[in-house]
């Protein structure tokens, strides 16, 4: 994958993405803190989440929290990080 990243600096740009996590299961290549490349399925979409909710606050300036579905946790990246979006086939045929 290229180096290339997508830049989420303004609102409208970060709203698009929440959009979207908030509908969808998105599928997001991001690079970790310690400069590793993740891929993960995550979500905020009330269809997929466990029934104790969302805890905390989904998004800061710097970062957004999120379901990831395959591990079933809770984790976050950080808006800068973000690499590639894709919209995942589970998703679109839940």
């Amino acid at each position: 994958m290229s180096d290339k990243k997508f830049v989420f600096t303004t609102k409208k740009e970060k709203d698009w993405l929440l959009g979207l996590l908030r509908s969808e299961i998105v599928e997001l290549t991001f690079t970790k803190k310690d400069g590793t490349e993740r891929v993960m399925n995550c979500t905020l979409c009330d269809n997929f989440l466990p029934e104790t909710g969302l805890v905390g606050h989904g998004a800061s300036k710097d970062a957004v929290k999120v379901f990831d579905t395959d591990k079933q946790a809770w984790r976050s990246f950080r808006w800068e990080s973000v690499k590639a979006v894709k919209i995942s086939v589970e998703s679109a045929n839940a």
